[in-house]
């Protein structure tokens, strides 16, 4: 299936959550926290101003971002967790 989000949306797959702490502990999957990074798989064309005119998204395909920890809504795509958010949920790319 594809998905091709709307608008100012952005459709992210999550990076996996964190099951070791830093120093070598295993966290219980019950108390692994929701991660706030992932990669983004798709983009809107962007939102409409009050003229009319499209605004395209600071994001592209492949960027990895931060976003907000309750932002967007879980989705499964062929058995997949995604997140769709809006583009204002993105709070940073990560540059390499």
């Amino acid at each position: 299936m594809k998905l091709k989000p709307l608008g100012d949306r952005v459709l992210v797959k999550p990076a996996p959550k964190e099951e070791k702490t830093a120093t070598g502990l295993y966290i219980s999957s019950g108390a692994q926290e929701k991660p706030q990074k992932g990669t983004v798989v798709a983009v809107g064309a962007g939102r409409l101003d009050e003229s009319g005119n499209r605004i395209p998204l600071d994001v592209k395909k492949g960027d990895e971002v931060f976003y907000g920890k309750f932002g967007g809504n879980d989705i499964k795509i062929d058995g997949e967790d995604y997140l769709l958010l809006r583009s204002d949920d993105v709070y940073a790319i990560i540059e390499k």
